[in-house]
């Protein structure tokens, strides 16, 4: 009895979610290599420099030129690639930016917008069907409340995988695919049944830390397990400017910005080795101390980012951290954020993650069918 319900509810559970999952999983698929993809594509249009390079332009002078241009435009983040030919990105917020050359101070366009384009629609499809203002919230709702009912799939699926008699013979139809399958419906039970298992670790883990994002609740649970209360999303104020004209920057106070990186550059190669991105997080006014966001991957491997502050009067460490120097329920949360795309274990991670999603796309379609065969197909022989 127990075994025919959860049967049924898992059934019915697919079916309701079934359409939303595909898209997630499709969507998962194309997102797979995103940052590789893009970072294939930038650099390509990177500076071809000969043996005797230019001199760079200071970076004062590159946020001076950037808000004469525009003057609305107040940067409050400077990044630097690992690369002579590639372009300063300044930054303000999470969505304006500019890229400029680091020689000429002329403004550069790396990368294809076209894909880039394309990648943030397919992101927008897979958190929230590309909607946009207030029916945002709503889709988002309708998500997660599928990826809720994914993880009920994947639980319930792991309990009715298990054959009603443990003989070695049941095991194997269900771990092995069968390439002799007399019918289409033995062979989509055979696939269902053969990914579902092998995918449902991964898969578990995909879907739960979906979970963190989609709900309050679950992200809270995170910081409890480790006795922690979550920290509350700071809002920035209107009035809340960014000090950062190239006079302040270059007060004589203070080391200018080039020096402050050179030193920056210096201790990461010393302490950490190579580096992919430095990010200056431009001080304000009256700040003695600057911070430099250090990246040792292109992004989403958490353990591979550092943050070093330095004393902007001499350019000396006054500190560098990392994950490990963060509260336990920090630390999970932030591997967590990147345990969902599999970022955090490299280009592997990554791939395994693009390999579950697609299998996920065969499991929704071998659902469907075994669900058409049994609910609707009868049905249809009566008429």
């Amino acid at each position: 009895m127990l075994r025919k319900t959860i049967f049924w509810v898992h059934l019915v559970s697919g079916l309701i979610a079934g359409i939303v999952i595909f898209m997630m999983s499709i969507t998962g698929v194309l997102l797979t290599y995103e940052r590789q993809i893009e970072n294939w594509f930038a650099r390509a249009d990177y500076l071809q420099l000969d043996q005797q390079s230019p001199i760079s332009t200071p970076i004062a002078d590159l946020i001076a030129l950037s808000k004469y241009r525009n003057a609305d435009f107040s940067p409050d983040t400077v990044i630097l690639v690992n690369h002579p030919g590639a372009p300063v990105t300044l930054r303000e917020g999470r969505n304006s930016s500019v890229q400029l050359n680091p020689f000429s101070g002329e403004e550069m366009q790396v990368g294809s917008p076209a894909l880039q384009e394309f990648f943030s629609t397919v992101t927008g499809w897979h958190r929230w069907f590309n909607v946009a203002g207030e029916n945002r919230t709503i889709a988002r709702s309708i998500t997660g409340a599928c990826n809720l009912l994914f993880l009920f799939l994947i639980l319930s699926g792991i309990y009715l995988w298990l054959p009603k008699t443990w003989r070695w013979v049941m095991f194997k139809t269900r771990l092995l695919l069968n390439n002799a399958a007399p019918s289409s419906k033995a062979r989509d039970f055979n696939w269902h049944h053969v990914f579902g298992i092998w995918c449902a670790l991964p898969l578990g883990i995909i879907v739960a830390t979906a979970s963190v994002f989609n709900y309050s609740w679950a992200n809270n649970l995170v910081y409890q397990f480790y006795g922690e209360e979550a920290p509350q999303r700071r809002q920035t104020s209107a009035n809340e400017v960014s000090n950062t004209d190239s006079t302040i920057l270059s007060s004589t106070n203070y080391l200018n910005l080039d020096q402050l990186l050179d030193s920056a550059r210096q201790i990461t190669e010393q302490n950490l080795g190579q580096w992919q991105s430095i990010t200056i997080n431009l001080p304000d006014r009256n700040t003695d101390q600057i911070e430099f966001s250090i990246n040792q991957s292109l992004g989403g491997q958490p353990q591979k980012q550092f943050t070093l502050s330095l004393d902007r009067s001499n350019g000396e460490m006054l500190n560098m951290t990392g994950i490990s120097d963060a509260s336990p329920g920090q630390r999970a949360r932030r591997i967590i954020r990147f345990l969902h795309t599999g970022e955090v274990l490299g280009f592997w991670g990554q791939t395994i993650a693009g390999i579950v999603s697609f299998a996920t796309l065969l499991m929704v379609w071998t659902g469907f069918a075994l669900a058409y065969r049994r609910l609707i197909k009868p049905l249809l022989i009566k008429f």
